[in-house]
């Protein structure tokens, strides 16, 4: 496995683990914040420079568009668990969750288009 296709493959694993996490009984707001956090650094410092050291490869352009979306998911995410921790009413509370499920299922899904055209 390259270099590139392990970072992305280990990128997935963490974003399963966080939805994994969004359905555990020890969920809180602060940890999953936490959580949050980590994968948007992670997402900055060995991701982005992925598609900056490919510029000369010509399926670059489709990873670019992916990685894109994926930075605009990520910014919506953080969102997400900001409206998740002042949700008062349990309801309300579910849905967000739903909503931050849906999100991370997104971008597993971008991670796993770029590992198949790779």
């Amino acid at each position: 496995m390259s270099l590139n296709r392990h970072k992305y493959h280990t990128f997935a694993m963490l974003l399963q683990q966080l939805r994994d996490y969004t359905t555990s009984t020890e969920l809180n707001a602060p940890g999953l914040r936490l959580r949050v956090a980590s994968l948007q650094q992670m997402f900055q410092q060995q991701i982005v420079p992925l598609a900056l050291e490919d510029t000369q490869m010509p399926d670059n352009s489709r990873e670019q568009s992916y990685l894109t979306e994926m930075s605009k998911q990520l910014r919506l995410l953080e969102l997400d668990v900001m409206f998740f921790q002042g949700a008062r009413q349990p309801a309300t509370a579910q849905a967000r969750l739903q909503t931050i499920s849906d999100r991370l299922t997104t971008l597993m899904q971008y991670c796993e288009a770029i590992l198949q055209q790779e």
